[in-house]
C-alpha cells in the first residue's frame, strides 16, 4: 500500500492542524494505521494509532486532549486532527500502516508514507 501524507505547514502555538494521509489500496479497513513523528535531532516517537475499523485510538501522553486520530475508510484516508499545537510539536509526520493495533513500535508498521512537516512558531 502506498501512503502519502499532507498537510502540514506553518502554524502560531495555540493554532491548529489537520494532517491527511491518502492509501492507494482498497483493503485500507484491513491495516492498523498510526502517525509517528521526528523532531529535528531526535528519534521517531509513536504519536496515536487507530484500529481498523476506526473504533479504538491511543495516543502518546504528550498530545492526548489535544490531537484526535480518525480514518475515513471509504475515501481509504487517515487524519490527524491537531489542535492547541505547541512549539514542541514541530516535527515530521509520518503516516504508517500495520497490521498490530495499537502498537508504538515502529517496527511493526510495514508501510510509510513520505511525511510532512509540522513548524510551530512561539
Amino acid at each position: 500500500v502506498q501512503l502519502q501524507a499532507f498537510g502540514g505547514g506553518l502554524v502560531q502555538a495555540g493554532g491548529f492542524l489537520r494532517l491527511s494521509c491518502a492509501a492507494s489500496r482498497r483493503a485500507f479497513s484491513n491495516y492498523d494505521m498510526a502517525w509517528f513523528r521526528q523532531a529535528p535531532g531526535k528519534e521517531r516517537e509513536f504519536v496515536a494509532a487507530i484500529s481498523g475499523g476506526g473504533s479504538r485510538a491511543y495516543y502518546v501522553d504528550s498530545v492526548k486532549g489535544r490531537f484526535t486520530i480518525s480514518r475515513d475508510n471509504a475515501k481509504s484516508t487517515l487524519y490527524l486532527q491537531m489542535n492547541t499545537l505547541k512549539p514542541e510539536d514541530t516535527a515530521v509526520y509520518y503516516c504508517a500502516a500495520g497490521q498490530y493495533e495499537s502498537s508504538r513500535n515502529q517496527n511493526d508498521y510495514d508501510y510509510w508514507g513520505q511525511g510532512t512537516l509540522v513548524t510551530v512558531s512561539s
